[in-house]
């Protein structure tokens, strides 16, 4: 990961494909293997806060306790970022999306990184995710470090939320 690898990992419904945030290269290595467009952004997940802040604008300590409280719920939010958050990460867009991930596995390794991850479903541009890992082996092959564990019950990805007035993006 320190190095620009590209990870799936299991989280709340699917495995996820991951990187760090913080390596630009990664981040392009991963959006050309999925066939994601840069434009459209992409999700961060964190075991805690602080590792969500340096991308945001400050939030005060109950608006960091409901992306607590909704991040167990599965839902991420459309949460303003801050001027030096990259474009590579929120694509063509003022805002980050973000959540507190309350998959125990998913939240370790952000905690054993020190860093939020980047988290796409592991799969290609408009195809199913892969909820195994024998799936993202096949998938991926030797491109992607593959996490063994389990899902999490949720059975859809997250709810994505528009932070200013709660408006469901994603369902």
């Amino acid at each position: 990961m320190r190095r620009g690898g590209l990870i799936a990992y299991p989280t709340e419904s699917c495995y996820g494909l991951g990187c760090d945030p913080r390596n630009r290269r990664a981040v392009l290595r991963l959006l050309k293997l999925k066939g994601r467009p840069q434009g459209k952004g992409l999700i961060l997940i964190a075991g805690k806060f602080a590792q969500l802040a340096p991308y945001l604008f400050p939030l005060a300590a109950d608006q960091q306790d409901m992306l607590r409280r909704d991040g167990a719920r599965g839902i991420t939010y459309l949460v303003p970022a801050r001027p030096s958050c990259p474009r590579w990460l929120r694509g063509a867009h003022e805002t980050l999306a973000v959540r507190i991930t309350a998959h125990a596995g998913a939240a370790a390794l952000c905690d054993a990184l020190g860093t939020a991850l980047v988290s796409t479903s592991a799969n290609r541009s408009g195809q199913r995710p892969a909820r195994t890992y024998a799936q993202c082996s096949r998938l991926f092959g030797e491109r992607v470090r593959v996490l063994r564990g389990r899902t999490g019950k949720r059975r859809k990805p997250s709810t994505i939320r528009a932070w200013m007035g709660g408006k469901v993006v994603r369902a």
